[in-house]
């Protein structure tokens, strides 16, 4: 099994969505501007699917591992993120509990969430959790591409998961293109997305992870 840090580290969420930019002159904005144009149009999104590669790099053994997948999202909390290469593996929240999933290993693993441990993590922040303006201190890092804008966010109140996050944004229409953590040790993690749908309507039936037979289940204490 491909060890890649805890799956609240991905991410990410993933701010996904297509942010309207219509009058707001984006190459103007401040970038406080920036955030609260991304969290109104945040907003609109109920739920949301998308096809993404996902890059880790290790902060001190400066691993580098590369997987792809489809991902599936309904505010708030309920998350379907697939894993197809190069090794099959499933995360699902139903908003209480995730269970992530190891096929080749037969071992499911269920942790509960919590409202204090969901709060920070950048993918939960993105099923409904949080607001961009409000936890976050936005400003605008240097960057050599013409076509991205990339919003750099600093949580205001310390986490254990990561240090900041990076948004990039189409610079013409704010549409998400990626979405970047790093870790308190230089690592990070880093979500490209293509083939972006949203609000498709998703019924809450999605996002219920029913354990497969035989497959070893390890939980919190109290977890189930």
């Amino acid at each position: 099994m491909t060890l890649v840090p805890r799956f609240a580290t991905i991410a990410p969420l993933i701010l996904i969505g297509a942010v309207s930019a219509s009058g707001l002159g984006s190459q103007q904005l401040t970038p406080d501007e920036l955030a609260r144009a991304v969290q109104r149009r945040y907003e609109t999104i109920r739920d949301f699917s998308a096809k993404f590669e996902h890059t880790y790099r290790g902060g001190v053994l400066r691993t580098k591992v590369t997987e792809r997948g489809v991902a599936t999202i309904k505010k708030p909390g309920l998350m379907r993120w697939i894993y197809e290469s190069p090794e099959r593996k499933e995360f699902v929240s139903d908003g209480q509990h995730l269970y992530s999933y190891f096929p080749q290993d037969r071992q499911v693993v269920v942790s509960r969430i919590s409202p204090e441990e969901a709060a920070p993590l950048p993918i939960l922040f993105l099923a409904g959790k949080g607001e961009v303006s409000k936890d976050f201190a936005a400003s605008l890092p240097a960057n050599d591409q013409e076509a991205s804008i990339i919003l750099r966010l600093t949580p205001r109140s310390p986490s254990a998961e990561y240090a900041h996050m990076l948004l990039v944004l189409d610079a013409s229409s704010l549409q998400i293109r990626g979405l970047t953590t790093v870790d308190l040790q230089g690592g990070s993690s880093a979500f490209t997305f293509t083939n972006l749908q949203e609000n498709l309507g998703f019924s809450d039936k999605l996002f219920t992870f029913r354990i497969p037979k035989g497959v070893d289940v390890l939980t919190d204490d109290d977890t189930l």
